[in-house]
């Protein structure tokens, strides 16, 4: 047998290791910047420390919004915001537009009520220095245009409350009052378990759902709402929510998944047959030919104006005219008067 090499006595070197071949080599995360990290983490991992980073701590408020906080002390240009409300409405903003100016006069922003034109108008001074202040006034204004009470509206001008304003429209006008009136609930039922579930403030009116609360409320109402007009019950959905509102009371349920608590509704479909659009009802048989149509002289005859001079149906002619465009009168000042009535709800 041959000899056995002996090993170099190299002098040691500090932090020195050993050739090895890329494919050997054992690739461990160092322990310097977050991305580094991240590269050796796996999905669910990655999905973990981002939800760490969007909580928040609890009992923490974000501060205000103060004047010290604004470097140049004032805004660079002045902002304006206009919205249109309807007639109805005119009545009740002239009662409460005192109180309006009063709260935006905190804010050291502008409101103008015009009653000619139909329109709110806000706008920022030069004493306003938070730039958000502005947009909550047309939040404001938004939602005093589309019925909400002042009451719950000017919730929307505080830091930790938003508004949103949800269309809702269907083609087919029956649907659409069947489907809003299920998101009413009776009595209003089903729209005050929803606020009180997404502590948020609703108002249904005409084609629109307007909302005040905070973000993620918000964003429970919008998908509710939508998911109404697209033919799913309000029940199911506040179920869900109910289970959600337990789970996230329970601090063991924080990092785990609560997909096998959620119900999960399978939609149902149920075989209708066609019918047409339009039924043709068939008439009883006759033997009989249609009676033939009336002439201008037999109707004469009958309403007793054949032997009547020309003049004499001239004004017999006047005097219908006349009623006509008296019915006609009455008709268009009920049309007129009917924009200052609220539509029902």
């Amino acid at each position: 047998m041959g000899k056995k090499k002996k090993q170099p006595n190299w002098p040691a070197i500090a932090n020195w290791k050993p050739y090895m071949p890329s494919g050997q080599q054992k690739q461990q995360p160092s322990a310097g910047s977050q991305a580094d990290k991240e590269k050796f983490m796996t999905p669910e991992e990655k999905q973990i420390e981002f939800e760490k980073q969007l909580e928040v701590p609890p009992g923490w408020k974000e501060p205000g919004f103060e004047p010290e906080d604004n470097p140049n002390g004032r805004l660079f240009a002045t902002s304006s915001f206009s919205t249109l409300f309807p007639k109805y409405r005119e009545k009740y903003l002239r009662q409460v537009w005192p109180q309006v100016k009063k709260l935006l006069k905190e804010h050291f922003i502008r409101a103008e009520l015009d009653a000619v034109e139909g329109t709110m108008l806000v706008k920022t001074t030069p004493k306003t220095f938070d730039p958000m202040a502005i947009v909550k006034a047309r939040d404001l204004i938004s939602l005093l245009a589309r019925s909400m009470p002042l009451e719950q509206a000017q919730a929307v001008m505080q830091d930790d409350t938003f508004a949103d304003i949800i269309g809702i429209h269907l083609p087919n006008r029956a649907r659409f009052v069947k489907r809003r009136d299920r998101l009413i609930g009776p009595d209003g039922a089903t729209l005050k378990a929803i606020e009180l579930l997404t502590k948020c403030s609703i108002k249904v009116q005409g084609k629109t759902v307007c909302a005040v609360g905070p973000w993620t409320g918000l964003r429970q109402v919008r998908q509710l709402v939508l998911d109404t007009m697209q033919n799913i019950h309000p029940v199911y959905s506040i179920k869900t929510l109910m289970i959600k509102q337990k789970l996230r009371e329970d601090p063991r349920m924080a990092g785990l998944s609560w997909d096998r608590f959620l119900p999960k509704f399978k939609p149902k479909t149920l075989s209708k047959r066609r019918k047409p659009h339009k039924i043709r009802e068939k008439k009883a048989y006759t033997p009989f030919p249609p009676a033939p149509v009336e002439s201008k002289v037999d109707s004469e005859l009958r309403e007793g104006t054949y032997f009547l001079k020309a003049d004499q149906k001239l004004r017999l002619k006047q005097a219908e005219r006349r009623q006509k465009q008296a019915a006609k009168t009455k008709e268009r000042q009920r049309q007129r008067a009917s924009v200052f009535e609220p539509p029902p709800e």
